[in-house]
């Protein structure tokens, strides 16, 4: 307990009261994306090996990051690092200039990481992973910082993880865990976060919040219909499918994705044709794929695309930041499939199949 009110104390702020400042942070935000890796970046990384792939990453703007942390790991443990800890100071960065409700908005969306950490600690203790693969998978991009996150990934039981975590807003659910039913607890967290995350946004009636509200929704229509389509070919049963659909998606409700939900895999793709969806997997789904690595690439490219467009509608809005953010997660989840994927000897062509460009 005395760990969470320690860390507490040292992240508590007031900056998400007053005014907004958007001009301010969407013209940093410019500056920051100019330093994203163009898209011709990664093809030229396909053809490297894995000494000349980390050779290019320290003389890009992870520099700082794999010179700081050269001292405590080498290889391939490096790069993954360097990645999460750029990642984490990036979104760090996000949270510090912004203030007012804007502050507010970024903070409550970058919670996923803090729950996708707690997730990752207890799913590790779960399979037995060591304490170093718990922390490579650690991206402290949301309010836990990675110190605290390592502290609890060094916890020897999962009832001493939660204890520690027993004055933060997760604890309630935490508390349930039995060390068993560890997918029901994560499917919980996740629908937590989306009801604060709306509860935050609130009923939406300045345009800010309403596009705020249009990402976060859209978010949820891709989230279900991967979950859908990966559990259907996996045969899971369709009350457990349901059990993890979260509501308040933008165009599909969670009414019509449980109508779906019992539909052969051949007609489940019928249904989605309805929907705008359909347009960024068509030419590749079909009921006899055995993967559906490339579906879920392709709808995280339309998320993508999506968000783009609005940012170039509205400059100065919280959806230039949410476009930034986003890209920077993809460059990150890029480059370490890249250097995962030469560590593994997989071809280029599977790597390149499942990079988001």
């Amino acid at each position: 307990m005395r760990l969470f009110q320690k860390f507490r104390r040292k992240t508590a702020s007031t900056k998400s009261s007053g005014s907004s400042n958007y001009a301010y942070v969407t013209a940093r935000v410019r500056a920051m994306k100019s330093n994203l890796l163009p898209k011709e970046t990664y093809p030229r990384l396909l053809n490297m090996d894995l000494n000349e792939i980390t050779r290019f990453i320290e003389e890009t703007q992870y520099k700082q990051d794999v010179d700081e942390l050269a001292r405590r790991f080498d290889g391939n443990d490096l790069i993954e690092h360097a990645l999460n800890r750029n990642l984490a100071v990036t979104f760090s960065k996000l949270i510090d200039i912004s203030e007012g409700d804007l502050n507010n908005l970024i903070s409550e969306y970058l919670k996923n990481y803090d729950i996708g950490s707690i997730k990752t600690i207890l799913r590790g203790k779960f399979y037995n992973a060591s304490i170093d693969e718990i922390k490579d998978n650690i991206v402290s991009g949301g309010q836990f910082k990675y110190k605290f996150l390592s502290e609890l990934a060094e916890k020897e039981s999962h009832e001493e993880i939660i204890e520690a975590l027993s004055n933060s807003e997760y604890y309630p659910i935490l508390k349930n865990y039995d060390g068993t039913n560890l997918p029901e607890i994560e499917n919980q967290l996740d629908k937590l976060y989306y009801q604060t995350l709306f509860h935050s946004i609130g009923v939406p009636k300045s345009s800010d919040r309403k596009l705020f509200s249009k990402f976060v929704r859209t978010e949820i229509d891709i989230k279900n219909i991967k979950t859908m389509f990966r559990m259907k070919k996996e045969g899971i049963d369709e009350e457990e499918i349901e059990s993890v659909l979260l509501d308040g998606g933008l165009l599909i409700s969670v009414d019509e994705i449980k109508k779906m939900v019992p539909l052969p895999f051949e007609e489940l793709i019928n249904a989605i044709e309805g929907y705008p969806y359909w347009d960024a997997i068509s030419d590749i789904v079909s009921p006899e794929m055995k993967s559906l690595t490339d579906v879920e690439t392709n709808l995280t490219k339309y998320s993508v695309k999506s968000t783009s467009s609005f940012s170039h509608e509205y400059p100065l809005s919280i959806v230039p930041i949410m476009d930034y953010m986003l890209n920077k997660r993809i460059e990150v989840s890029n480059l370490r499939m890249i250097v995962r994927g030469k560590a593994a000897n997989l071809s280029e062509e599977v790597i390149r199949n499942q990079l988001v460009i």
